[in-house]
């Protein structure tokens, strides 16, 4: 299992511009942790569907690369759409 993703810092946020990432193919997400701000970001829906088929994806520490630099995360939350095979939105908690 790959176990780390770039991701892009997300600038705007809010239902429309959300909409509009799930269409270019891609998942927007939160990052949340003590002693930092949540971070928004968007990473490729491809790599996380395919990881999120292992099981070790829910229970293994993650590492996203935003600008290069890596943050230790796992996944707290995923919301998937309701029938078809697709990611709507990820909550990452920072270890």
């Amino acid at each position: 299992m790959k176990k780390t993703f770039k991701a892009e810092l997300r600038q705007i946020v809010g239902k429309g511009a959300s909409r509009r990432l799930r269409h270019a193919n891609l998942v927007p997400a939160v990052i949340y942790g003590p002693g930092h701000e949540p971070l928004n970001v968007e990473l490729s829906h491809d790599d996380m569907f395919h990881a999120q088929e292992d099981p070790k994806f829910y229970t293994s520490t993650l590492t996203i690369k935003i600008d290069g630099n890596p943050v230790k995360v796992k996944i707290q939350d995923m919301q998937r759409h309701v029938y078809k095979p697709k990611l709507v939105h990820l909550d990452f908690k920072r270890v």
